[in-house]
């Protein structure tokens, strides 16, 4: 029966085709960073990107939302059911950065409160034996996760160790044996898929391989689900790390160059909106009226007051004639009118990233 092992594996990972791919994936994710880094203004980028991977993550575990359903529920109405599982991912994504920026690491404890978010639960480590990983398909169990609380903690510490360790393998192997490790130990009752994608997000921040939460592979995993699956079955039956490390290489390189278009289209629309506001409405046109449009994928009233410092009143009328001009459309969602950036919510709708 096949038993975890401490950190760090005992393996060489300079095979050709790893070192091949590391060429590929640095170089894709070089220009994404060099990109992300002049952007003045990267809310957007940000929230665009943390919102379909919040989606797509939330996918990967039969959660299934909608952008419509998304937005409406971001803006302040009731959270219900999908809408309110990828929220709560979404404000761990936010959480978990602001973490890793503020302490320059990564912990047991900050993975343990980005857990409870997501789960919206304290149940935290697990503490009762019986979790094992099956084959969905013949229900087969495939392999048994350490089982009591104190075993489960202990490869939890010598995770985090390695983590914050520095060392002479390459950042985005260590990314890959890394998630393997903490989807092996699988220390919670459920979460835990979710929370080794949020890691592996944290991790590229912490090694300053990306300075903003942009890229993340629960869509590119999410496509390639079974291999996913069988890449990680495969260093336990095996002992084939080659697998799951150029796999997750390719995920990071496929998606960095699929961020990078998005985030292109993005300043061009922010750019059109511009145009547009000047073309239209020359008297209300400023920079931070743009950047309060392109905060979310909606604004409100109390927004534009916010944003620009001005009375309910004008707020409202830079609203309304926004609308008029085709900017912006307006929803009744609950008792609120929010106005929706249309153009950018159907970009980021028909995104590849």
């Amino acid at each position: 029966m096949f038993k975890l092992s401490m950190l760090p594996p005992k393996d060489n990972f300079d095979s050709i085709a790893i070192l091949k791919q590391l060429l590929n994936t640095h170089k894709a994710l070089a220009e994404l960073k060099g990109f992300s880094d002049v952007i003045p203004n990267k809310n957007i980028l940000i929230n665009a990107a943390m919102i379909n991977e919040a989606k797509n993550s939330s996918e990967i575990e039969n959660i299934i939302t909608t952008h419509d359903e998304l937005y409406k529920a971001m803006s302040g109405a009731k959270e219900t059911g999908p809408s309110k599982e990828v929220i709560n991912y979404r404000r761990a994504l936010w959480h978990g950065y602001e973490l890793v920026k503020q302490n320059g690491f990564i912990s047991t404890n900050m993975i343990i409160t980005i857990q409870s978010i997501i789960e919206n639960s304290d149940a935290g480590v697990r503490r009762v034996p019986g979790t094992v990983l099956m084959n969905d398909r013949t229900k087969e169990v495939v392999y048994t996760p350490p089982t009591s609380y104190d075993e489960i903690m202990f490869f939890m510490t010598n995770l985090e160790n390695y983590i914050n360790q520095d060392d002479e393998i390459d950042d985005l192997v260590k990314l890959a044996i890394i998630h393997y490790q903490f989807e092996s130990i699988h220390p919670f009752y459920d979460g835990n898929g979710r929370t080794g994608r949020v890691i592996n997000i944290l991790y590229l921040v912490l090694k300053g391989l990306l300075d903003s939460p942009i890229l993340y592979l629960s869509k590119y995993i999410n496509k390639n689900k079974q291999q996913y699956y069988t890449n990680l079955q495969s260093i336990r039956d095996k002992n084939d790390w080659e697998s799951l490390i150029v796999y997750l290489l390719k995920g990071i390189e496929e998606t960095a160059i699929n961020t990078l278009s998005v985030m292109k289209k993005i300043i061009n629309l922010i750019n059109d909106v511009k145009l547009d506001i000047k073309e239209k409405l020359p008297k209300i046109y400023s920079k931070e009226l743009v950047d309060v449009l392109f905060h979310e994928f909606y604004t409100k009233i109390s927004y534009v007051e916010d944003g620009l410092g001005v009375s309910r009143k004008t707020a409202s009328t830079y609203l309304i004639d926004l609308e008029k001009a085709g900017i912006l459309v307006s929803e009744m969602v609950g008792r609120d009118k929010i106005y929706i950036n249309h153009r950018l919510l159907e970009l980021v709708k028909m995104a590849d990233f």
